[in-house]
């Protein structure tokens, strides 16, 4: 069988090479990786290049086949120049093509020596481009969008190519998609993830991600609406904010509205995002009115916190808000 299917990959014509693309998926992992050894990668990576949709889709899927558990088969296949193809149907109207082209691009970029390559061919902005255009197209599966933010969050532990990811526009992108976005679905999870990163790689990205409008509003909300690892990314990234400059924005995070959530989360967050949030609250309480914790009674800061967020919010602070405060001290207090 193996002999078949490389005779009619190299030699046949187009129903014998799409045959013989199909048949891959039926074949064993030993039986594929010999093929690939053998030279078997580059006929399909020709197929991704012509205009017959059947034949680029039954390439796709045998790409697929063959790096599917493979670090080696993944490498060859980006140096046979995979990428150029697989980047150029993200932009097709099949969406039977888009989907398995980008579902190849999150495994090839899983392989740590493929992350540089796929980069320098514009990856990440074609892919950003691609959120960009797609996210409200629901002839676009979330599972495919799904896949380019892992795709990214994969390119992004290559710490080079960072400063792509800021260039690229992807820090704007991601806090829009948050914004709109159901914050407690799956995406905002993965998208939030990648946030996170890139702010904590660049400073660059940090700043892009203060300064843009509606950025805390958006975090503030999913520290409220959130999955709880969501609430955890988002208070992590606003204490990366306050530490930055906290004197700028401190302000900004309160006049957000954020203690309500932040509180909530102090009391039954995951364990990290609880000690986040009770660093977070500490940073925006004004120190130059507090004494020191062991100084001052409960009810004295309780009160403090409530003028300041009355100061800074400008609305009247509710009596759940006031029993929110009360167990935030209690939690710190321990």
């Amino acid at each position: 069988m193996e002999e078949v299917v490389m005779e009619n990959l190299f030699n046949g014509e187009r129903e014998a090479q799409i045959g013989a693309a199909n048949e891959l998926a039926n074949l064993s992992s030993k039986q594929r990786l010999k093929l690939a050894e053998r030279g078997v990668i580059p006929p399909l990576i020709s197929m991704l290049h012509s205009k017959d949709y059947e034949a680029i889709e039954a390439a796709l899927f045998a790409l697929l086949s063959l790096a599917f558990g493979s670090e080696r088969t993944k490498s060859r296949i980006v140096k046979s120049g995979a990428i150029p193809g697989l980047l150029n149907l993200l932009h097709c109207q099949n969406k039977s093509l888009i989907e398995p082209s980008v579902a190849a691009m999150l495994i090839l970029s899983s392989c740590k020596s493929n992350k540089l390559t796929i980069a320098s061919y514009g990856a990440i902005q074609i892919l950003v481009q691609f959120l960009n255009q797609h996210f409200s197209n629901d002839s676009i599966s979330m599972q495919a969008k799904l896949d380019a933010i892992a795709t990214l969050h994969n390119l992004s532990t290559c710490h080079e190519i960072i400063p792509l990811f800021v260039s690229s526009g992807l820090v704007f992108s991601l806090l829009q998609l948050i914004h709109i976005s159901e914050k407690s679905s799956e995406f905002v999870l993965k998208a939030i993830m990648l946030l996170e990163d890139i702010v904590s790689l660049s400073n660059d990205a940090l700043q892009e991600a203060a300064g843009m409008s509606g950025s805390i509003r958006a975090l503030v909300e999913t520290i409220e609406e959130g999955l709880p690892q969501c609430r955890e990314h988002a208070v992590r990234i606003l204490l990366f904010v306050c530490k930055s400059c906290r004197e700028k924005y401190r302000g900004l995070i309160l006049r957000e509205g954020v203690m309500p959530g932040l509180l909530q989360l102090s009391v039954d967050g995951t364990w990290k995002a609880k000690k986040m949030s009770r660093e977070l609250l500490l940073l925006l309480r004004d120190c130059s009115n507090y004494g020191t914790k062991n100084k001052q009674s409960n009810r004295e800061l309780i009160e403090q916190i409530m003028q300041e967020i009355d100061a800074e919010e400008g609305r009247v602070v509710e009596t759940s808000t006031l029993r929110l405060v009360e167990e935030m001290i209690a939690k710190l207090s321990v």
